[in-house]
């Protein structure tokens, strides 16, 4: 597909709520169907919010877990001081739906989506991106038109290995390059230690999550050395948004599954007890049983295209006995326990997601439950599939 057709086809997609002729049961959904318990949601953004502000750290969360404009908007209000995407279609589907402070969190190494990049800047957007190599800066440099402006920041790694550099001198080149460029301006660092989200002691991975701060003091002390201003310190997650608030010269967290939550995250211990509890399961699937094969088992709609895992299962909180095991694609099985209180066929019921920013990429919208528990509205998921 052309970088126009892609463009064209992410600026047709939904990006306002829909709102139902009359409210909603859960039982009148056609499932599976991603639900999305609204106070739940407004709660942990919240909660975020002036958790960060109280340390004097901003918050810059990560539209990869929702990919829904309106979501972002919400974090916006409660004081974001902008948002992420992972990819620049993201970004496109995020600027179409009114969001226009952007950092996309992915290097680009292609002229393709550096070209696709530079139609987006079009009305000098806040635009950011990250860069780890002189080849992704070079791109940027042959793509990006004169009368734009786009900010950049420096991806740093010291022990994850899946983006960011780890050269000093590399460093130092990246950015006397982008200050030389009336085009672009140094907007800072980006280190994110993703392999340490989801460590499940709270104590390891508090240690390992400041050791990976203080492993790049000798950058930013390079940096001070050449006379080059740090604006901009961002990274961390949901597993550490309670730690890297410690670190000083962290300007930002890129939390994400906060808003969410699922039973990945849900599993790790905190610094109040065993389970992350610290935010509300705001996000779920329901789904419909369909079938009773056997007596100790009963079949539900909801298989590997419904809910995304990559460790663990699906987890009902309404019925704490109840195991799920995957049976393929569209089903899923529920193990009862001996003397389990009786399930019947065609009774709806809502698990929380393994892994939910994926589990969100398989699903059109949100049927938006308020605090009535009806549903009122839909929300479209606009970056759904925006992979490029």
């Amino acid at each position: 597909m052309s970088s126009e057709l892609a463009l064209a086809n992410i600026r047709a997609k939904q990006v306002e709520a829909t709102m139902l002729p009359r409210p909603f049961e859960l039982e009148e959904l056609p499932t599976p169907a991603l639900i999305i318990d609204k106070p739940a949601l407004e709660a942990n953004i919240a909660k975020m919010s002036k958790h960060l502000t109280s340390h004097g750290k901003g918050f810059r969360p990560h539209a990869k877990t929702h990919k829904c404009p309106l979501i972002s908007r919400m974090q916006i209000e409660a004081g974001a001081v902008g948002v992420c995407a992972a990819k620049v279609s993201e970004a496109a589907a995020l600027l179409h739906g009114g969001v226009s402070k952007i950092l996309i969190t992915s290097p680009i190494s292609t002229l393709t989506k550096a070209q696709i990049l530079d139609t987006l800047l079009l009305g000098q957007k806040d635009i950011r991106i990250v860069v780890d190599s002189l080849h992704g800066f070079e791109l940027l440099a042959k793509a990006i038109s004169a009368d734009s402006t786009l900010g950049i920041l420096v991806d740093l790694d010291v022990s994850m290995g899946r983006t960011g550099t780890r050269d000093n001198d590399l460093l130092l080149t990246l950015v006397e390059r982008i200050e030389k460029d009336d085009r672009f301006y140094f907007s800072g660092v980006q280190h994110y230690a993703g392999h340490l989200m989801h460590l499940a002691d709270f104590d390891k991975r508090r240690e390992k999550s400041l050791s990976s701060w203080q492993r790049l003091e000798d950058k930013f002390l390079l940096l001070e050395k050449h006379g080059i201003d740090v604006d901009v310190v961002t990274g961390g997650g949901t597993g550490t948004y309670d730690i890297d608030v410690d670190v000083a010269r962290m300007t930002d967290l890129q939390v994400g599954s906060y808003i969410f939550m699922d039973e990945e995250y849900r599993s790790i211990g905190s610094a109040q007890g065993d389970r992350f509890n610290e935010f509300e399961l705001s996000l779920s699937v329901a789904c419909t049983t369909i079938s009773q094969p056997q007596s100790a088992t009963i079949t539900v709609d909801g298989g590997y295209k419904a809910f995304a895992s990559d460790s663990v299962n699906p987890v009902c909180d309404d019925i704490p006995d109840v195991e799920f095991r995957f049976a393929g694609d569209e089903h899923g099985v529920l193990i009862l326990a001996e003397g389990q209180q009786e399930i019947q066929l065609g009774q709806v019921i809502r698990f929380a997601t393994p892994h939910c920013d994926p589990t969100v990429n398989l699903h059109e919208y949100y049927w938006v439950m308020e605090a009535d528990g009806l549903i009122h509205s839909c929300w479209p998921i606009t970056a759904r599939g925006c992979s490029w």
